[in-house]
């Protein structure tokens, strides 16, 4: 059934949903239930959102469909090598290569590309922006392609802004119109942190690259009916905390309660108070509190927001029309029924840090040395080689500005400029041990800090801009200074990077890191002057001023008065009309990328960043028969809480690693071996970089830190992880993964799990999985299994040096899907939880994975 809307001077045709469900159904799951009306799915489906009961049981599944899918460069890029790939495999099978197309809206942001290399001085962005050229040409020259000759295909060139920002800013239509047809813009991204947009009223989240590829098919997702946590907000933040301690804030709470898999909706008075800028802030933390979304709905300051950034006015009469028609309108006085309710006074919020290695780990800022001296090695002292100075654990090596968590909040970020100002006014200096960064995720950013004419401050701190992308927080923070990173590696000194970002995951920010701190922009300017942790900025001085006396934070710290009177004063509408005006263009660099379009990919074989992967060679038109999994050995047995970092690292590729050997055997050179990042188009890369995190800690090999393993054909002896499993694949010999909770936290990385498929890894027998790392598995054929409460390696008395069997799969999709299969290592035997949790993923599992199966459906 079909409704008219009108908005504007324009009527649209809606799919009404008020009279299908109760008014107190939550704002995501009225998102939910259009999605399916509008594409005729399944009674029971529509019945069992529309019926949806706070505290009911969840069974069964529904088949959401988005309305576009988002990318970046280092998972979009894979996503495209893969589609190539596909279109390959549909020719050689006598289909249509063209037929492997985007469906639905396709858009890839180019911004996980540009590493922090140069800082510190006014040539940096320029220098960074041309390095980023000259190693990252090949994958560039592919995108180009793909825009060429993929419909549905927009690529935002480098240097707009950070993937999140530029869709908070532009990219956003929070209602779409199709043939003329208005509906919710649900977005779906290859990165985790998609949900920033939640802020403005979209419903989105982080999927896996692999799902995102059949998504583009025009494939649905199929996701568990969810729980849904609200939260109320009260209350107003004091003027001495910053949207960064909200969302630390709300981050500790929301893990502590526990919301995997839940979606997360705001509501209340407290709503009301906050500007769209903040509510992104919180709702790109979703991960880090592990939410599936973070949604605050639409309301009159989400419609202000959207004419500010400069959307066209009859749209934006569209949005609230929709809107207020359909029951998204935020009502803070009526809230919907939630699984769970929450409750947080903004007043209690205090200035905060978190870490040093989770970002749920919140310390506040007047216990943050005491915090630091707990978590600390013991005393060492170590003079800096050639400079005089003499530094200790806890030394600040890195304080970026940086991600789009709270780059795109002008609150913090000109907090941040002012409190240079006045700092620089005082005397302060940064010290000279500390790597410096500025990398906003909107060229909006540069253009008030200039307007306002804080940007001479900030650069005499040594914060020159240094490039619009993730960089620092995706850990593509570059080198540190060499006589810090000399002292790292001779003396086993322990420094720390202070960031403004959303992830301090262990390895994560730069491999020589071992402390890693959230931050707001004013504390991470703070703490680059003070130049280590191991101070208290609440009641120790930031340093000494030029005057002789010692200068406190409380002394340079602005008043929120200040901040308000420039965001108010000087950031305009034109600034984000003028910033996205060209945001498709690209520079002459771009341009002048040699792309042709055409059906089919020619790849170059002397690529060592964009090859054919072999997951579809030699594939048959219809499935094989599935099979048990026989005399198994462990690759890695592995702890609690291990990430997608851990699995698959995105940081620096370091010369002595399976991957540098490799990529020096083709003779690139050291310096040009790049980021595990942008080289995810070449599998032969991402194979010897699976569980290849220097930090790693694979109980297979105790005492040993890194890629390492045994080789049980071997004798046992200790080797890579990527040697080992060459070996255990070229003998036949199938491979398991043990591990703990969490397994797979941390960004939706598709190579996470393409890796250890790619390795052999036939299984996965965990506590429990994150929701993307889990979906990924399974879109690459690896069976999860997770052990049953109160039972682990541990408790089994697992060592990792058994040979595993795993009997039953053999009838899988054929009948009811059993709750539980068998596993037996040596002599143990146990029952573990089958994690296929959709009859869809049961598909995927048979056919060997999403892409077999996407294929197959378009031969049939």
């Amino acid at each position: 059934m079909t409704a008219t809307l009108r908005a504007g001077s324009r009527a649209y045709r809606i799919h009404p949903v008020a009279g299908l469900a109760s008014a107190r159904l939550p704002y995501s799951l009225r998102i939910v239930l259009e999605n399916l009306v509008r594409h005729g799915a399944p009674a029971d489906q529509v019945e069992a959102v529309a019926g949806w009961k706070p505290r009911g049981a969840r069974t069964g599944a529904v088949d959401l469909y988005p309305a576009r899918v988002f990318l970046h460069d280092t998972n979009g890029v894979p996503a495209l090598v893969d589609l190539a790939a596909m279109r390959d495999a549909l020719a050689a099978l006598g289909g249509d290569p063209a037929r492997v197309n985007p469906a639905v809206p396709a858009e890839l942001v180019v911004d996980h590309s540009i590493i922090a290399d140069v800082f510190g001085r006014p040539d940096a962005l320029a220098r960074n922006a041309e390095l980023e050229y000259e190693r990252n040409g090949e994958r560039y020259r592919f995108l180009r392609w793909g825009q060429a000759s993929l419909r549905n295909f927009t690529v935002v060139p480098p240097g707009k802004g950070i993937m999140h920002q530029v869709n908070v800013e532009y990219l956003a239509r929070v209602v779409m119109v199709q043939d003329g047809t208005a509906f919710p813009d649900i977005c779906l991204g290859t990165d985790s942190h998609t949900t920033m947009v939640n802020g403005l009223g979209v419903l989105g989240w982080g999927i896996g690259g692999i799902e995102a590829e059949s998504s583009m098919l025009g494939q649905s997702v199929s996701i568990p009916l969810p729980d849904v946590v609200g939260v109320r907000l009260h209350g107003e933040l004091p003027v001495t905390a910053t949207a960064t301690d909200l969302v630390l804030t709300v981050t500790e709470l929301l893990r502590g309660h526990g919301v995997v898999g839940k979606i997360v909706e705001f509501h209340g008075p407290g709503v009301v108070t906050l500007p769209v800028t903040d509510r992104v802030t919180i709702s790109n933390m979703s991960p880090e509190f592990g939410s599936t979304a973070a949604l605050f709905p639409v309301d009159e300051e989400t419609i202000r927001y959207l004419r500010f950034t400069g959307r066209d006015d009859e749209h934006v009469d569209l949005v609230e029309a929709y809107a207020r028609e359909q029951g998204l309108w935020h009502d803070p006085d009526a809230p919907p029924e939630y699984t769970a309710d929450l409750d947080l006074d903004l007043s209690t919020v205090v200035p905060s840090i978190a870490g040093p290695r989770r970002p749920q780990d919140r310390v506040p800022l007047d216990a943050a040395k005491a915090a630091f001296r707990a978590s600390a090695p013991p005393a060492l002292r170590v003079r800096l080689a050639g400079t005089g100075h003499e530094i200790g654990h806890g030394a600040v090596a890195i304080a970026a500005i940086t991600s789009c968590t709270n780059t795109s909040n002008p609150s913090v970020m000109v907090a941040a400029a002012l409190l240079a100002k006045k700092a620089v006014e005082r005397g302060l200096r940064t010290k000279p041990w500390v790597k410096t960064t500025l990398s906003p995720g909107s060229r909006v950013v540069m253009d008030y800090f200039n307007e306002a004419g804080l940007v001479p401050f900030l650069e005499e701190l040594g914060f020159h801009l240094s490039g619009f992308g993730c960089m620092t927080c995706i850990g593509a923070s570059g080198p540190l200074i060499d006589e810090v990173s000399r002292a790292v590696s001779e003396s086993g000194l322990s420094v720390a990077a202070v960031l403004s970002g959303n992830r301090n995951f262990e390895g994560r920010i730069q491999p020589e890191v071992g402390m890693n701190y959230l931050a707001s922009p004013p504390l991470v300017v703070a703490y680059a002057i003070a130049g280590t942790m191991d101070v208290d900025l609440t009641t120790e001085p930031l340093g000494t001023g030029s005057d002789g006396r010692p200068v406190y934070l409380r002394e340079v710290w602005p008043a929120p008065e200040e901040v308000q009177r420039i965001v108010a004063g000087v950031i305009k509408p034109s600034m984000f009309t003028r910033a996205y005006a060209d945001v498709f263009d690209g520079d002459d660099r771009w341009q002048q990328l040699d792309a042709p379009g055409s059906g089919t990919f020619s790849w170059d074989p002397g690529s060592t960043y964009v090859r054919r992967p072999p997951y579809l060679d030699g594939m048959s038109r219809e499935p094989d028969r599935l099979h048990d999994i026989l005399d198994a050995r462990v690759l890695v047995k592995l702890g609690d809480f291990v990430t997608t970092d851990h699995i698959s690292p995105a940081g620096a590729i370091l010369p002595d690693s399976p991957a540098g050997r490799y990529l020096a055997g083709l003779g690139v050179p050291r310096g040009r071996l790049n980021t595990y990042a942008s080289r995810r188009g070449n599998h032969d890369v991402m194979m010897r970089g699976t569980f290849a995190n220097p930090r790693l800690r694979n109980e297979v090999a105790p005492g040993t830190e890194g890629g390492l393993t045994r080789d049980f054909l071997d004798g046992g002896r200790i080797t890579s992880v990527y040697d080992a499993a060459r070996a255990y694949r070229e003998a036949g010999v199938a491979t398991v993964v043990l591990a703990g909770e969490g397994y797979g936290a941390g960004s939706s990385r598709d190579w996470a799990a393409k890796g250890p498929a790619l390795l052999g890894v036939k299984a996965v027998i965990a506590r429990s999985y994150e929701r993307i790392h889990r979906s990924n598995l399974v879109g690459m054929g690896v069976l999860p299994l997770e052990f049953l409460p109160g039972q682990g390696a541990a408790e089994l008395g697992l060592t990792g040096r058994e040979r595993i069997t795993i009997l039953g799969l053999g009838s899988l999709g054929e009948g009811p899907l059993p709750p539980t299969l068998a596993v037996t290592a040596d002599d143990v035997t146990f029952e573990t939880r089958l994690r296929l949790d959709t009859a869809r993923e049961v598909a995927y599992y048979r056919h060997g994975g999403v892409m077999p199966y996407v294929l197959r459906m378009l031969l049939s």
